[in-house]
């Protein structure tokens, strides 16, 4: 018989939804976008600061890229759990990245909505 080992509060279920579901609010956000730029080809920058004027545009756009750095987030935790056996070197990057990660969400917020 195999004993199993558990370590950590689950086993990984609520991760893999979590990452089916940003992929699949990132994948709306480029669609819409995608379809957006094919229904205006000869978009300048005029174009794009009059779609980007419209609070429901920066909305999706900052579910867009919270989606994106949780997704990140759960990808690089899962490949730094797998590969990384030193607890401090594991700790370590998971603090970088959890730094650039919440610096990146600040960063956003103020494209998306900084002052004019």
């Amino acid at each position: 018989m195999v004993d199993r080992v558990v370590t950590g509060a689950h086993y990984g279920l609520r991760d893999w939804i979590a990452q089916r579901v940003t992929a699949v609010v990132m994948a709306i956000y480029v669609l819409g976008m995608m379809g957006y730029v094919l229904l205006h080809p000869n978009m300048g920058y005029a174009g794009w600061s009059v779609l980007f004027s419209y609070s429901i545009v920066r909305a999706f756009s900052l579910l867009f890229l919270l989606a994106l750095y949780f997704h990140a987030w759960i990808g690089i935790r899962e490949v730094v759990m797998d590969y990384i056996k030193s607890a401090s070197l594991r700790l370590s990057i998971y603090v970088l990245v959890i730094v650039s990660l919440v610096l990146y969400v600040i960063w956003s917020v103020q494209i998306l909505w900084g002052i004019k």
